[in-house]
């Protein structure tokens, strides 16, 4: 299949830019020590397979693409594993990239020069990332790339590694010059109020009179064109009663659909929290109300505190991360952000942006849940903005806070490209590296 994807794209090459591996016998077979070496084998319908036969085998089938520096390729293959425990871990892509003779060459990505006083790197070997999985359960890995303004060449290898048994097939294996990303801006916002002294025209606190105080700066960030909009752990009720149950109501329901009107008039996504009910159990529940005014999505808070273990709140079991206009969005609930795995989780199912409605907590962790994951993090807090404590506002893939709020009662905002790689020196595209590098977790 990849001779005949060469022999297509020889008479199309200079309309669209493809490149492929031309001659026969190109990819060669590679491996830190022979014996550690899978067992290769390229049939004749141009799949490449390695399997494995034997505890630490650890090698890869590498071609090299020529390319043109500084123009924008877009990397795709199917992967078929069978018989191999951790799938994400064993089977990797590894792309890297050369100047002429084999010369390293400057990556086209700034990294930060707060670190090393400079913003200028190496190239780094990227990791491309799974893209989709098909119906008959092989995997499309798929990434675009800016290659290195002075890079002459891709160097693609094709990984089976730390698997006792089991092969892997790849298939479908192309590089193709296309169009540069453009830019994927996406402005987030937060709500600081801490719904102290609410009440209604009756004078009572009420979960209405919370939902109405909210209203005027949900208007206010909408006003300045956001595209999500989190609001604070509770919000339905903090204030009201201590007693979650009591305020408890299903998804859908009355907040859900309050919000939802709100989410429709101004074209945006809106994560309320509130205490939701479902038969005899409670949860603590974050729900993605998309521009239609529909439910997008729900999480239910998984790490739970003493006190809400006490009021006998039930915690989820489930990490899922939803697709919206403007990318994939996960949601965590305060004491989530104290435990790294749930992060992982949502980082792991593809989540660009977290909302995280909490009532307060540790601002380090915050960063950390940023950096370890290379998510966007969007915290809704009732902390007070003055104390060293947790704070209501955007932060960025490397923990930093890129908005911040300093008053009650408003609206904090950041726009942020979510096509931009964040790089590190030395370590080039950290997020993509995560899901093949990290260690393995118990569920798998």
């Amino acid at each position: 299949m990849i001779r005949l994807l060469f022999l297509l794209q020889t008479a199309v090459s200079l309309a669209v830019g493809s490149v492929a591996i031309a001659q026969e016998g190109a990819w060669k077979e590679k491996s830190p020590r022979a014996e550690i070496a899978p067992k290769f084998t390229q049939p004749e319908n141009g799949d490449l397979i390695l399997e494995s036969e034997k505890p630490g085998t650890n090698g890869h089938f590498l071609g090299v693409f020529p390319i043109k520096g500084g123009n924008t390729y877009e990397f795709s293959a199917v992967r078929i594993a069978e018989n191999i425990e951790h799938e994400r871990r064993s089977c990797v892509v590894r792309i890297e990239w050369y100047g002429e003779n084999g010369k390293p060459v400057l990556s086209p990505y700034k990294v930060n020069p707060a670190y090393f006083g400079k913003d200028t790197d190496s190239a780094r070997p990227d990791f491309p990332r799974d893209f989709e999985t098909r119906k008959d359960g092989s995997v499309l890995v798929k990434e675009t790339y800016l290659a290195p303004e002075d890079a002459t060449e891709a160097h693609i290898q094709l990984h089976l590694r730390w698997t006792d048994s089991g092969k892997v097939t790849w298939r479908d294996v192309n590089l193709v010059e296309t169009k540069p990303l453009p830019p994927r801006l996406v402005k987030l916002a937060a709500v600081h109020h801490n719904l102290s002294g609410i009440t209604g025209e009756n004078g009572k606190k009420s979960v209405t009179a919370n939902r109405e105080a909210l209203v005027p700066l949900i208007e206010k960030a909408a006003r300045q064109g956001a595209d999500l909009i989190v609001l604070g752990e509770f919000s339905t009720c903090k204030g009201v009663t201590s007693v979650y149950a009591e305020a408890a109501e299903p998804v859908p329901g009355p907040s859900t659909k309050f919000f939802g009107a709100l989410a429709k008039k101004h074209d945006t996504h809106i994560v309320a929290s509130l205490p939701e009910r479902d038969g005899h159990e409670v949860f603590n529940t974050a729900v993605l109300l998309g521009p239609d005014g529909e439910i997008i999505g729900k999480y239910r808070k998984v790490t739970l505190p003493r006190e809400e273990i006490q009021q006998g709140i039930s915690p989820g079991t489930e990490y899922p991360v939803f697709e919206t206009r403007f990318g994939k969005v996960g949601m965590m609930v305060c004491y989530d952000v104290f435990f790294p795995e749930v992060a992982r989780e949502l980082s792991f199912q593809g989540a660009e942006v977290i909302a995280l409605p909490i009532w307060g907590g540790n601002p380090r962790l915050a960063a950390a849940r940023c950096a370890e994951n290379g998510v966007y993090l969007v915290t809704s807090t009732y902390t007070n903005h003055e104390s060293n404590w947790m704070k209501t506002a955007v932060w960025d893939r490397e923990g930093n806070r890129i908005a911040e709020a300093d008053e009650w009662g408003t609206v904090i905002m950041a726009e942020v490209d979510l096509n931009q790689p964040t790089h590190w020196q030395f370590l080039g595209d950290f997020k993509s590296r995560i899901s093949r590098e990290a260690p393995v977790r118990l569920a798998e």
